[in-house]
């Protein structure tokens, strides 16, 4: 009997947690325009296509070769200037993968957006 109480109130937790997590936790209050929109889609198809996950992490889930890009855009010791020059010419473990200037702006506008959206991860 004790079992099928504690199995109870497991599952009673579980699901209010999942209901909160899936509601409140993935809220977006941010808008942007259609244009941006357009661009902010194109660097989530870029960052897919060359399986840019494979080595980095975004909201803590992919690889961990490279660095975690969720706040990177905001980041003080990294930011958009640092970004672009990685996607422009590689690194040392990061490939150069030769993207247009369009294809870097593009990238970048998605990251931003990750960004702006990971307001739980970031830390205070």
């Amino acid at each position: 009997m004790a079992k099928i109480v504690i199995f109870a109130a497991l599952f009673v937790m579980y699901l209010l947690y999942s209901f909160t997590v899936y509601t409140k936790g993935t809220e977006n209050n941010i808008s942007v325009s259609a244009t941006d929109q357009l661009k902010i889609d194109k660097g989530k198809q870029i960052f897919q296509q060359y399986n840019c996950i494979a080595c980095h992490q975004l909201y803590g889930l992919g690889g961990y070769i490279g660095p975690e890009l969720t706040t990177a855009y905001s980041d003080a010791a990294r930011g958009e200037l640092y970004m672009k020059i990685f996607l422009t010419a590689g690194g040392r473990r990061m490939p150069n993968f030769h993207f247009i200037k369009e294809e870097t702006d593009a990238i970048i506008s998605y990251l931003q957006y990750v960004d702006a959206t990971a307001v739980t991860y970031k830390r205070p």
